[in-house]
């Protein structure tokens, strides 16, 4: 067993190993990590080395995979090198589901044959609420990107962000939970998280606070280097926050692992994480 494979069975680290694989995207959600936007500069880690370090990652004892950006699916080769990662762990892939036009739902069905989900994020039962959010068809083209893919047979999440879910409407919740059960998606694939107040959320003055303490140590790569956790590469004023950086290498994949892992082996005990993408 590697020091990472032990770790993970530990508990001190999570299992799956996360790639923004960019950080540009067709929409501009308030709340977004990245200040992800169509002109943002493209960004991206590349096809190649994600798929190496996912290797490099199953090796070490890596459990699963993530993929997320920006807006994975604007990069043409995204259903292939997610069929690809999901030959070696399974993964998850994070999306608005926006730019799920027939030739790409085509090229997505052999998807359906692997252990891949895609989560796609829907925020609230009404259009208007949702798109505020996150951007004019937004909804529209959520609720008809989803029932394609059940069709298909590819594994689907909903993620729904909010900026206190403890304080949400339950009849609201209700509603929406409704409408993902007739898109055929099940409670169990129901995600709900707050708003973290990192990238555009701070500028927007939304959601909580998350740090070292908060946040369960997820290893994350990017272009930039390597990360404590998802929430972690995020982008403020332009500039990128470094406060949770691990290391400006990623390859080989061992020594930001090692990295993390004692990070997160010297956090005091009994400080368990709060918040995490499940």
């Amino acid at each position: 067993m590697t020091a990472m494979a032990g770790a993970i069975a530990r508990g001190e680290v999570g299992g799956r190993l996360w790639f923004y694989a960019n950080y540009h995207c067709n929409l501009r959600c308030t709340y977004c990590l990245t200040e992800s936007a169509p002109e943002v500069t493209r960004r991206e880690l590349g096809r190649e080395q994600i798929v190496e370090r996912a290797r490099e990652g199953r090796e070490l004892g890596f459990t699963a995979l993530g993929v997320t950006g920006g807006e994975p699916f604007v990069l043409e080769y995204m259903p292939e090198l997610i069929a690809a990662l999901g030959s070696e762990l399974p993964t998850i892939v994070l999306s608005n589901a926006t730019v799920f036009n027939d030739r790409r739902l085509r090229e997505m069905e052999p998807l359906a044959d692997l252990p891949v989900q895609v989560q796609i994020s829907l925020d609230r039962p009404d259009p208007d609420d949702n798109d505020a959010m996150r951007g004019p068809e937004n909804f529209r083209k959520v609720v008809e990107a989803v029932p394609k893919l059940v069709e298909r047979g590819i594994g689907v999440r909903i993620a729904t962000t909010l900026e206190d879910p403890d304080a949400a409407d339950p009849h609201e919740m209700e509603r929406l939970c409704e409408l993902h059960r007739s898109m055929g998606i099940p409670d169990e694939d129901h995600v709900v998280r707050p708003i973290i107040n990192r990238g555009r959320a701070v500028s927007n003055d939304l959601g909580v606070l998350a740090g070292f303490e908060q946040l369960e140590p997820e290893l994350t790569l990017t272009a930039d280097g390597a990360f404590y956790s998802p929430f972690a590469p995020t982008v403020r004023g332009g500039d990128l926050d470094t406060d949770l950086l691990v290391s400006r290498t990623t390859a080989p994949l061992r020594e930001p692992a090692e990295m993390l892992a004692r990070i997160a082996g010297s956090r005091p005990a009994g400080n368990d994480a709060s918040i995490g993408i499940r």
